[in-house]
């Protein structure tokens, strides 16, 4: 089984190219980030034609998170739980049933954070605060769960060109890189380092040449469950998409499953 986040940073710039990686790969389920379309504009007949069921969790002009799934699901939820006035559409999570039981999959657009001195920063904080409670409780369940997106942390040195021009800003300083420390010690496991331990990013500004030049940093990621790591087998960054014509400044990633 593969399960892919792909910030795609606006739908209706990228269908072409989503709908040709789509049918190049067929992922079973792919989780999008910055959909940027209310759920009504999303193009669901694009990927219903391929076989794919489609849920939405979107917003006008913004963020906009979706799922596109080969499996049916059992469960979908949007949102995430702990503040009812956070209006933004960054969480969307669903159920598929599987011959060994169901799989738990959630895809998150985690907020920038930047500028650290506004209330962007504090909110960030927030939300992470808030997607750790989460995870708690989900674990709980001892079911394969793995929650993906576009995270905006880079988790280490390794994950950045130039750890000194990134250090300090909302992806990388202390209190964000505590928080996902804090996932990970819930026992919630970095796919692509369970398998790689080598330099690989995922995005690439579109800005100072950074992908002409691989400066790069990896933000986007898939941290799995006990439950889903037992059965991860390997991680592909799919970095020749950025490459392309009308590209997104992030690339897909896919982990590959023994489910």
């Amino acid at each position: 089984m593969q399960i892919a986040t792909w910030n795609i940073n606006g739908i209706k710039a990228r269908l072409p190219e989503v709908e040709y990686w789509l049918k190049e790969n067929k992922p079973d389920l792919v989780c999008l980030q910055e959909i940027k379309s209310i759920d009504e504009n999303f193009p669901r007949e694009v990927f219903e034609d391929l076989g794919y069921n489609v849920e939405t969790h979107g917003q006008k002009s913004f963020n906009g998170v979706a799922l596109l799934s080969l499996h049916p699901f059992e469960e979908v939820n949007r949102g995430l739980p702990g503040d009812e006035t956070d209006e933004q559409a960054r969480f969307i999570e669903c159920v598929i049933s599987r011959p060994a039981g169901p799989i738990r999959v959630a895809g998150i657009y985690l907020p920038n954070g930047n500028p650290v001195d506004t209330e962007k920063f504090p909110y960030k904080l927030g939300w992470m605060d808030r997607l750790i409670t989460w995870a708690k409780d989900r674990l709980l369940l001892e079911e394969p769960l793995i929650i993906t997106g576009d995270y905006n942390i880079i988790p280490e040195r390794l994950d950045t060109h130039d750890h000194d021009a990134w250090w300090g800003d909302a992806l990388y300083r202390p209190e964000s890189l505590e928080r996902f420390r804090t996932l990970q010690s819930l026992g919630m496991t970095d796919a692509l380092r369970a398998v790689n331990n080598k330099e690989a990013y995922t995005f690439w500004d579109f800005q100072a040449g950074a992908w002409r030049k691989n400066n790069g940093i990896r933000i986007d990621h898939l941290m799995c469950s006990p439950q889903a790591t037992d059965h991860l087998e390997s991680v592909e960054i799919h970095k020749d998409v950025r490459g392309r014509e009308k590209p997104s400044d992030h690339v897909p990633v896919v982990g590959h499953f023994s489910f």
